[in-house]
C-alpha cells in the first residue's frame, strides 16, 4: 500500500453537494483538448517527483461482449501505434516508458475501450475511473507535482487508498497453478492420451486465442503464448459437426468454437438471434464444439497462468481452480510433504 493517494480530477469542488457529488458545469467526458492534456501533465509531474520513467501494465483489459465506456468504442481500443508487436504488446507486466504509459492514460480518460493499471511496485500507481476520476498513488508526497496539478486547472485531493487498486482474492483456498514445466508435462500426457486437444489462452481481460494440440504442437504453442497469459485445457475438437449443432439450444449464449481445413481454431459467442450465422460458420469446420459462458458451467479440464522467463508466476489474476487444480495443489511438492502450495509471487 503506498502511503500518498491522490485523486485528481476537473471539478471544482465547490460544486459538490453534502455527500460529495458534483453538481457543477463540467461534462464527464474527456474534452480531448487542454482539459486533457492537464491531466497528462499532471500524471507526467507525479512521476517525475517519484523518480519514475516507466511503468509495468497489469491486468489489461478490452471489451468483449459489451462496451461500457462512455465514448464509442474506436478500432484497435485506442492502441493503435502504442506497441511495436500491435496489441501483443500490450499485456501483464509489459514494461512501458513514460511517454507510451501518458498515452495510455489518454486512453483511458477517452473510454476508448482499453483499460489497465499502471504499476511501479512499491514505488508508484495510476489509476483510471469512471467520469475523469484520476487516481495517483506514490511513496513520495510529491508536493510539487500537487502544485502543478493545481496550476493546471485541476483538483487534488488526498484519500487513503485507490478504488481502483488491486484487490487479492479473500479465503481462496487453493493456489493458483502455474504454467511451468511440471504442468506442460502433465499437457503431454494428457494430449497423447487422447484427453486433451485445445487450449485457450486468454492474454487480455476480454480477449482470447485458441490453439490445436497434439504431440507436435504443444512446443510451437507454448513458445507463442503471451506473457502471464491465462490458459484452459479442452478436450479435443470433435468432428461430428452435425452432433454438435443439434446441441444448441432454444435461447442464451453460448461459444462456438471450430477448427476451419488450414487447422486454425475460431471461436465466437452468440446468443439466439446469432445460431443461423454460427450454425453456417461451423457447419463448414472440420471439427466443433460448444461451450457455456456462464459461471459454474463452464469447466475445462485444468488451467494455468504463464510464468515469467524466470519460471516465476507474478501474475495477479487467477483462475477459476477446476477439480484437477484443486488435486495438483494437493500434491505433495517437491523435497517431500504435503499440503496446499504457494506459488505466487506479487
Amino acid at each position: 500500500m503506498l502511503t500518498y493517494v491522490y485523486r485528481i480530477t476537473k471539478y471544482d469542488h465547490a460544486h459538490r453537494d453534502a455527500q460529495g457529488r458534483y453538481t457543477g458545469p463540467e461534462d464527464s467526458v474527456s474534452d480531448h483538448g487542454e482539459v486533457e492534456a492537464s491531466y497528462l501533465q499532471a500524471v507526467a509531474a507525479f512521476a517525475a517527483d517519484t523518480g519514475i520513467d516507466h511503468l509495468a501494465v497489469r491486468e489489461p483489459q478490452v471489451p468483449s461482449l459489451a462496451h461500457f465506456g462512455v465514448q464509442p468504442a474506436v478500432d484497435g481500443f485506442g492502441l493503435e501505434g502504442l506497441f511495436p508487436s500491435g496489441l501483443d504488446g500490450f499485456h501483464d507486466g509489459a514494461q512501458v516508458p513514460l511517454g507510451s504509459a501518458l498515452e495510455l492514460v489518454r486512453v483511458m480518460l477517452r473510454d476508448s475501450g482499453a483499460w489497465c493499471r499502471l504499476e511501479a511496485e512499491g514505488r508508484f500507481a495510476v489509476h483510471v475511473g469512471w467520469d475523469q476520476y484520476l487516481y495517483i498513488s506514490s511513496n513520495r508526497p510529491c508536493e510539487e507535482a500537487l502544485a502543478v496539478t493545481r496550476e493546471h486547472g485541476l483538483f487534488p485531493e488526498r484519500l487513503d487508498a485507490s478504488p481502483y487498486a488491486f484487490e487479492a482474492e479473500e479465503n481462496e483456498q487453493y493456489a493458483q497453478r502455474p504454467a511451468d514445466d511440471d504442468f506442460w508435462a502433465d499437457l503431454r500426457r494428457a494430449v497423447a492420451a487422447g484427453q486433451a486437444g485445445t487450449l485457450e489462452e486468454t492474454y487480455l481481460e476480454g480477449a482470447s486465442r485458441w490453439h490445436h494440440l497434439t504431440g507436435d504442437t504443444l512446443d510451437p504453442v507454448r513458445a507463442g503464448l503471451i506473457p502471464r497469459a491465462r490458459l484452459a485445457v479442452w478436450p479435443p475438437l470433435s468432428t461430428d459437426i452435425a452432433a454438435v449443432l443439434r446441441t444448441l439450444p432454444a435461447v442464451g449464449l453460448v461459444e462456438g468454437v471450430w477448427q476451419d481445413d488450414k487447422g486454425l481454431i475460431y471461436s465466437a459467442i452468440a446468443d439466439e438471434d446469432a445460431f443461423p450465422e454460427l450454425t453456417t460458420r461451423m457447419s463448414r469446420a472440420r471439427a466443433a464444439t460448444l461451450l457455456p459462458v456462464y459461471a459454474g458451467e463452464r469447466v475445462p479440464l485444468c488451467t494455468a497462468v504463464m510464468t515469467d522467463e524466470d519460471g516465476v508466476l507474478r501474475a495477479r489474476w487467477r483462475t477459476t481452480p477446476t477439480p484437477s487444480d484443486r488435486d495438483w495443489a494437493l500434491r505433495p511438492s517437491e523435497g517431500g510433504g504435503s499440503g496446499l502450495r504457494h506459488v505466487h509471487e506479487p
